[in-house]
């Protein structure tokens, strides 16, 4: 079972992202001003003509501008470190100018967009932007003001003289300018202390109203992945009926042949057993070592889907076993850690994959060696944990995916389990073939 526990976000790692939260609100003031001046003027524009027709042209630039300002924002968050938005599935416009020309006015996250420049961005943006202002300020000037104030004219009302004189009804009394220079001290260390969760805070803010206004809605991430899973049984299907025929085949070119030549011998010696003992005795060791030989040939076909060491042992065993009966030199390496316990399942397949394209650079490669890594990997962003199972090899190198070849069969075995087959093999070699799984319990 594959756990993992986030580090505690500590203090000193808030203060880490606090210039990169700066930057995104520095400015946000001027992003936002922009945004409401283009949008809003143009939209104006655009309804004062619409009557000469005019005015569709220029709503369409409209719906892409807000388009443009929407991905600036998306950008914006993105560098400030803030969690990766989903971009939203855009409509794709038909054959035809006017379709072209017209699609962004049919398409609902055009019109979010435009909502979000010249509404919600703005009104947001001003306010967040003169919090972090006030706070930075604040943080800074009464930080300094004991060194600054020297320098400013002052007059006879002080602040903190008023606040301890209310607070002790007027029994005691305190030098104003030091009292001053102390209670800004205060403030300005308050001010510093907080800033990092109000920057945080607010630009979370932001991410929270991009997230619902500029990305994709969960209806559009479900239908997509209703046709991956669709996609995904479609490929598995074809992946199964084509392991199917190669077992079919296999199992007739080799075994099947082997059982039909030693029922032959055997009905041979049969024959020959009352007139011809000796014969019919050869005939017998031969057809021993044919059901010796079609019995070898049956227990080489299921390692190819799940031998017992795999069961026994695991992943990195099997495929040390693996590398041993290759006629080519075969490094195993493996970055997983012992304690990991992977499904049987995910290891069963992540073993078929291997096999198969260490079969293939045997086979097809020229390759005097062959290395097979197997790695865990962490999507932060979505959370997940894929299994890679890279074959490289040092051969002539020119792989490609062929209809009904090895390598296709296998995408679309992966392809059936989500996963997917990424080959690299420039002429001349190497070639990595890296097969990446989903881990799922």
């Amino acid at each position: 079972m594959i756990t993992t526990s986030r580090p505690p976000e500590t203090y000193g790692r808030r203060w880490r992202t606090v210039p990169r939260e700066l930057c995104f609100h520095a400015p946000t003031i001027v992003v936002v001003a922009m945004a409401f001046i283009v949008l809003s003027t143009l939209f104006s524009t655009a309804t004062s003509l619409i009557a000469i027709v005019v005015g569709i042209f220029v709503l369409t630039v409209t719906m892409w501008v807000a388009r443009y300002f929407g991905e600036l924002e998306l950008t914006r968050l993105d560098w400030a470190g803030m969690p990766a938005i989903a971009r939203p599935r855009w409509q794709q416009p038909g054959p035809g100018f006017w379709s072209r020309f017209l699609t962004p006015l049919a398409d609902p996250h055009a019109w979010v967009y435009f909502i979000h420049g010249t509404v919600v961005n703005f009104v947001v943006g001003i306010v967040t932007w003169s919090v972090v202002l006030t706070w930075v300020a604040g943080s800074l000037g009464g930080l300094t003001y004991w060194f600054w104030s020297a320098f400013v004219p002052q007059d006879d009302f002080y602040l903190s003289e008023v606040i301890v004189s209310f607070f002790t009804a007027g029994t005691v009394t305190v030098d104003g300018r030091a009292a001053e220079s102390i209670m800004n001290l205060l403030f300005g260390i308050v001010f510093l202390v907080t800033l990092p969760y109000v920057t945080r805070g607010l630009a979370r803010l932001h991410h929270v109203i991009a997230r619902a206004m500029l990305g994709a809605w969960r209806s559009e991430e479900l239908a997509e992945r209703v046709g991956e899973l669709s996609a995904s049984r479609g490929a598995a299907a074809a992946a199964e009926g084509h392991s199917l025929r190669r077992l079919e085949r296999d199992i007739h070119d080799g075994p099947q042949q082997r059982l039909v030549r030693l029922q032959m011998d055997l009905a041979a010696a049969e024959r020959k057993l009352a007139t011809d003992p000796d014969a019919a005795r050869a005939l017998i060791e031969e057809a021993r070592v044919r059901s010796q030989e079609a019995l070898d040939e049956l227990r080489a076909l299921s390692r190819g889907f799940a031998p017992p060491i795999l069961l026994d042992r695991g992943l990195v065993a099997a495929l040390e076993s693996l590398a041993s009966r290759s006629t080519i030199p075969v490094r195993v390496s493996s970055a997983l850690d012992p304690a990991v316990d992977l499904p049987q399942e995910i290891e069963r397949n992540a073993y078929f994959v291997a096999s198969e394209l260490v079969a293939n650079a045997v086979k097809h490669s020229g390759a005097g060696t062959v290395q097979v890594v197997v790695a865990l990997r962490r999507l932060p962003e979505q959370d997940e944990w894929w299994l890679d199972v890279a074959v490289t090899d040092d051969g002539h190198g020119g792989a490609t995916s062929v209809d009904g070849h090895g390598l296709a069969g296998l995408e679309e075995r992966l392809r059936g389990l989500g996963g997917t087959l990424e080959l690299d093999s420039p002429t001349g070699g190497p070639t990595v073939a890296t097969g990446h799984l989903p881990v799922t319990y």
